[in-house]
């Protein structure tokens, strides 16, 4: 538990240090936020869906967690080029210990970005139906962080390209993005995408999100957490074994 907690603690501070990346991170999320939020509120307000602002913020703070939990990844092949991975490799402990903190590290750093998001909602607007279920929120935060932070980190461990990592990210995380159901109801869509978006862990993600923040859901919100725990941990076993067999 202590190298988890090194690996943790040493993941966060490093990334901390970055804040014109953390700040730079929220432009995206706040242009949607605006964009969205303001320029398609009365369409759907108008076409009976009620307030598009409370339906978009759960969808953008996954969004907001999603993009920067699997670029977290582009990190193993930073140090791998130079020489920082092959330092932590030779110490005489489990490389799954390794792996785990780092994921938790990144994964919390996600997390802090979904919640900024969240604040910053609340000055444009948005109002969360119950705060008690914050408290609930923030698990679905740290579940999403923690699988896409595992993911990211599973194909990082197989790659050296450095500016190929960003390419093969962009072409996954952005039809996760838009199939998670969460820029519009999942339930309205032609049924080829609406089984692909069922199949899509991200879903559940966001359909958690918005049960505890907006109180609106398709599916029981005890439902999408199962869904989330048990794909992060596969994810977290896949992930494990894949950075176990990492050369450098």
């Amino acid at each position: 538990m202590e190298v988890i907690y090194v690996m943790w603690l040493r993941q966060l501070k490093k990334t901390w240090r970055s804040k014109a990346r953390i700040i730079g991170s929220l432009g995206q999320p706040l242009l949607f936020l605006l964009a969205l939020g303001f320029g398609l509120g009365a369409i759907f307000e108008k076409a009976g869906k009620g307030n598009y602002l409370i339906f978009l913020v759960p969808g953008i703070i996954a969004m907001s967690i999603l993009f920067t939990a699997m670029f977290a990844g582009i990190e193993i092949i930073w140090d791998r080029q130079f020489g920082f991975l092959k330092e932590t490799l030779v110490a005489p402990i489990p490389r799954w210990k390794i792996m785990i903190g780092r994921t938790l590290g990144g994964a919390t750093i996600a997390s802090i970005q979904g919640i900024i998001v969240f604040v910053i909602s609340l000055f444009l607007g948005f109002r969360p139906y119950s705060f008690p279920m914050l408290i609930l929120s923030l698990i679905f935060m740290f579940l999403i962080a923690f699988m896409f932070t595992a993911f990211g980190t599973a194909l990082a461990s197989r790659m050296t390209d450095m500016q190929a990592f960003p390419l093969i990210m962009n072409f996954i995380v952005m039809p996760v993005f838009f199939l998670s159901g969460s820029l519009f109801p999942i339930k309205e869509v032609p049924r080829l995408i609406e089984i692909i978006t069922l199949i899509n862990p991200l879903s559940y993600g966001v359909d958690g999100l918005r049960a505890t923040l907006s109180g609106a859901s398709n599916f029981p919100v005890f439902f999408d957490l199962s869904i989330l725990f048990i794909v992060s941990l596969a994810l977290g076993l896949i992930g494990s074994y894949m950075f176990s067999k990492i050369e450098v």
